[in-house]
């Protein structure tokens, strides 16, 4: 098993981060044209806790290589299941996804959560600390030199497509203050 892990500070609220993550995967963010669709199975708030509970399926097309393909079969088409955990009370988002695209072959199960960085923010400047870790288990029986090249192969990718996560949130965070920002403007425009 692999194991990555990284850390970022994003230069928005907590309201901000955790209303834009719905919209994470929207036309805004250019860095993830390969999520094809996002579809929601469930959606439910706890009435004793008031925490947010979500199920979705998420679908991707990616560039598996060739060799991959013709030995294993399948396509470039792969599934995640994520659960997410919105509680207010606690200003927290919590992510847990697992592939379910040859997850006989290889495991990734991965943990994000956004919560404020009362370290760095100020009144006016408010920042959410973002954490991710990702466990990468290669299934491939007793074969560890190839497994170890699959899960080093698998992490390395899997920090490329973070880091292009990153960037393209970063851009549904800045269009959304922008348009939210627009709309607030335009509702106080309507009330004078």
């Amino acid at each position: 098993m692999k194991v990555f892990s990284s850390e970022y500070l994003f230069d928005y609220s907590w309201e901000e981060v955790s209303t834009a993550n719905w919209r994470k995967y929207c036309p805004w963010n250019d860095k993830s044209p390969h999520v094809i669709a996002v579809d929601t199975l469930s959606r439910e708030v706890d009435p004793s806790t008031g925490i947010l509970r979500t199920e979705r399926l998420i679908t991707c097309h990616q560039q598996a290589p060739a060799w991959v393909i013709s030995l294993l079969g399948g396509s470039n088409t792969s599934h995640v299941y994520e659960t997410s955990y919105v509680s207010p009370s606690e200003k927290r988002v919590t992510m847990c996804s697992t592939n379910l695209t040859w997850a006989n072959i290889l495991r990734v199960r991965e943990t994000v959560t956004y919560q404020p960085d009362l370290t760095t923010s100020s009144p006016g400047h408010e920042r959410t600390r973002f954490t991710q870790d990702a466990k990468i288990t290669a299934l491939c029986g007793g074969w560890q030199k190839i497994r170890t090249k699959i899960e080093e192969a698998s992490v390395e990718r899997f920090s490329e497509n973070a880091r292009r996560g990153r960037e393209g949130f970063e851009a549904v965070l800045e269009m959304s203050r922008r348009v939210f920002g627009e709309e607030r403007e335009r509702e106080k425009d309507k009330m004078r």
